[in-house]
């Protein structure tokens, strides 16, 4: 894999940018609706002293080269709607993990979480050269899990009391892969799915 260092992916109708605190205010924004945390191994967002903390968080983590933060800037309003990020990046291994993905719920369902996988993956497979991407998530988020399946992913097997919530709860994490093989039919259905 090429080195990893921050980069600007641009779709139709999202923009994938490197996470900075210029985009605090609008996730701060974005984060309001507590639903976006509920399978997420963080509590919500409930000031922008915190969400600025979560961004520190992140660009401490891309320092150590294993996580890769974005703003996801919705185009129609130029405005950061969400994040996601690479991460677990093994450069050896030719593998990492696209996740901590969220949205402000009024752009849920809008293809946006679409063309945010279809610029990662893309730029995973056909730039960094990956073999594998995988991607997981709480066992009890059938709605992640759906979307998941529709990018066309394999469900590979479920690690059990993987990570334990703020609520104290145990959290098994189903996970999934795209090898580089199954990329190409990947590929085109993302992109008949987007019309491309």
């Amino acid at each position: 894999m090429q080195k990893i260092e921050p980069i600007t992916l641009s779709g139709n109708s999202v923009r994938l940018e490197p996470l900075q605190m210029k985009h605090a205010t609008d996730l701060y924004q974005a984060a309001q609706d507590a639903t976006i945390w509920t399978y997420m191994t963080r509590l919500p967002i409930r000031s922008l002293r915190e969400m600025e903390q979560m961004i520190s968080d992140a660009l401490q983590e891309q320092s150590q080269l294993v996580s890769l933060p974005f703003a996801i800037i919705d185009l129609s309003q130029e405005k950061a709607v969400g994040s996601t990020r690479y991460l677990d990046i093994k450069p050896q291994q030719r593998g990492l993990e696209i996740g901590w993905t969220w949205l402000t719920p009024s752009v849920q369902r809008s293809g946006i979480n679409t063309e945010c996988k279809y610029l990662l993956l893309r730029y995973a497979f056909e730039q960094w050269g990956a073999i594998r991407v995988q991607l997981k998530t709480h066992h009890l988020n059938f709605k992640s899990q759906r979307a998941i399946e529709r990018l066309g992913a394999v469900k590979e097997g479920t690690l059990r009391n993987h990570v334990i919530m703020p609520d104290g709860s145990y959290r098994h994490s189903v996970y999934y892969s795209i090898l580089e093989n199954e990329w190409p039919a990947v590929k085109a259905g993302l992109e008949a799915k987007m019309q491309i």
